[in-house]
């Protein structure tokens, strides 16, 4: 009686019937995060990517580019086109959206969604980004393109412009489907694309959030979000054909990293995958904001109204390096050896190669700090009363 209970409280926490035949992702691991596991060949996914996520910059990988089902880790880029949609002022958070018969269909992780039924998009953003909810994502993807198929059409389109090659999608969910497939690099490149929308992480790292007025409760699938210290989310994935996946992001010290896991055999299996990846990032590398070159030469102009003209380094940013590379960082600065009047003001002059020995990290532009006009006889003209006045 007691154990049937406890199923009967755990299935009203998560707004599903246990009998609803949902997948393991709908039933949030509600215990400690496992040991991490090591950031090697022997990590226990498929598929593995780590990348900082200001930079893009690959820390590890392991098979990144071996297509697979990224069941709902599909919805990283369901929440982009939204908030690109919000950021555009096509739709606002409280505008209402009215259920289809097509979206309350949906199986798998769901809100129960009744068709005709209205909800806010901020309520559709809070169950999709947090349970993972499908009817809810497919409502969303229904207001802004008027049906899933047209949605999907935007989904292929936006992932074509990302560049992710290997990535195609069949529908809004994550749900298995023949022919609907991506890499972890792919995911990585849509997760760092999605996470430059600072609002989304306002659904993404909260643990537990409601809807209809408390009646519903709302449990995150990624238990990183509570256990791991700078979690900012990101999406989880569960289906028998995908195993289970998994786009974590966090950030620390000012550092931000995203994780990427596929396939692993269980759900605890890829939070130690993810765990392990996000360790070693902040274990093993640091940020470095870089200083702005100063005191450079200026460079000489030819048929100018000066004979030369000042030096500004762009604003260089930061670079991420191994933590015991941080000292060794090198800025080398390459001028031209003159230039040809007339000279706008922040027109490239060189560049500044960033290294840590003989790895490159960046580079960034040194521009003309003012203009130089070319002399003209005009210009030589007024030069010389000047000079005759002066005297």
């Amino acid at each position: 009686m007691k154990k049937r209970l406890a199923a009967v409280l755990l299935s009203v926490l998560i707004c599903v019937p246990l009998s609803a035949g949902v997948y393991a992702e709908d039933l949030p691991d509600m215990t400690a995060l496992e040991t991490a596991a090591p950031v090697d060949n022997s990590l226990p996914a498929k598929s593995a990517i780590l990348i900082e996520q200001e930079s893009g910059r690959v820390l590890f990988e392991k098979n990144a580019d071996e297509v697979l089902p990224p069941a709902s880790i599909t919805k990283v880029m369901t929440l982009l086109l939204v908030m690109e949609a919000l950021d555009e002022g096509r739709i606002s958070i409280d505008d209402m959206v009215t259920c289809s018969e097509h979206a309350e269909s949906m199986g798998g992780s769901q809100i129960w969604f009744k068709a005709g039924e209205q909800m806010t998009v901020d309520d559709l953003l809070k169950a999709t980004a947090i349970s993972s909810a499908n009817d809810a994502s497919v409502a969303l993807a229904e207001m802004i393109a008027g049906s899933e198929e047209a949605f999907v059409g935007l989904m292929n389109e936006r992932a074509q412009q990302l560049e992710m090659t290997n990535t195609h999608f069949v529908n809004a969910t994550g749900l298995d489907a023949e022919g609907h497939v991506t890499t972890a690099r792919d995911i990585a490149t849509m997760s760092r694309e999605l996470l430059k929308h600072p609002k989304i992480t306002e659904y993404s790292s909260v643990w537990m959030s409601e809807l209809r007025d408390g009646q519903t409760q709302l449990v995150n699938t990624n238990k990183l979000v509570r256990f791991y210290d700078g979690c900012t989310g990101l999406k989880t994935g569960t289906t028998n054909g995908a195993g289970s996946c998994l786009s974590a992001s966090a950030t620390r010290k000012g550092m931000s990293l995203v994780a990427v896991t596929l396939g692993s055999p269980t759900s605890a299996e890829r939070f130690s995958a993810a765990r392990g990846l996000l360790d070693y990032g902040f274990a093993n590398y640091t940020r470095v904001e870089l200083p702005p070159l100063e005191g450079l030469d200026a460079v000489p102009v030819r048929h100018g109204v000066a004979q030369e003209v000042s030096v500004l380094s762009e604003t260089p940013g930061a670079v991420i390096v191994k933590a015991s590379d941080k000292d060794a960082i090198e800025q080398q600065a390459e001028l031209l050896e003159d230039v040809e009047a007339p000279v706008e003001a922040g027109q490239m002059l060189g560049k500044v190669t960033v290294r840590v020995g003989e790895s490159v990290l960046c580079e960034y532009n040194l521009v003309a700090a003012e203009g130089v006009e070319r002399m003209t006889f005009g210009n030589a003209l007024k030069e010389l009363l000047c000079r005759l006045i002066a005297m």
